[in-house]
């Protein structure tokens, strides 16, 4: 048996994933990266994007995540997120939501805090439209 590390995925709300995994490929703002054990510590900024958890050499589960950090070292992974669906359970429609939510945010943005807020919501419903 491969090797593991602990991957948790925390929300606000609850504690979402907690196990053992091969391996986590994150959306970093730099670009994805994948942690291994025995990874090198690291903390990052998580753009918008799908983390794909690997098990026995394939891609076993796939989470949406809206944004938030990542810290990783030898032994673990944790993801801290705002926002983090699986993508199984993203519709047609919840993009559509998502994205019409973020279309009215920016016409009603009176201030540049409401504008950059809006426009952070818009990169959010635009990532969650390109999940496949």
């Amino acid at each position: 048996m491969a090797e593991q590390t602990l991957f948790e995925l925390v929300s606000p709300a609850r504690l979402l994933v907690s196990r053992e995994v091969e391996m986590v490929v994150v959306p970093g703002v730099e670009g994805d990266f994948g942690a291994l054990p025995r990874h090198a510590p690291l903390i990052s900024a998580v753009r918008p994007g799908v983390i794909n958890i690997y098990s026995n050499g394939v891609v076993n589960e796939r989470i949406f995540v809206s944004g938030g950090f990542a810290e990783v070292n030898e032994t673990s992974v944790t993801v801290l997120a705002v926002d983090a669906i699986p993508v199984e359970d993203i519709t047609p429609e919840m993009k559509a939501q998502w994205l019409q939510d973020a279309e009215d945010a920016l016409e009603d943005a009176k201030t540049e805090v409401d504008l950059s807020m809006a426009e952070k919501q818009m990169l959010v419903a635009k990532a969650l439209n390109a999940v496949h």
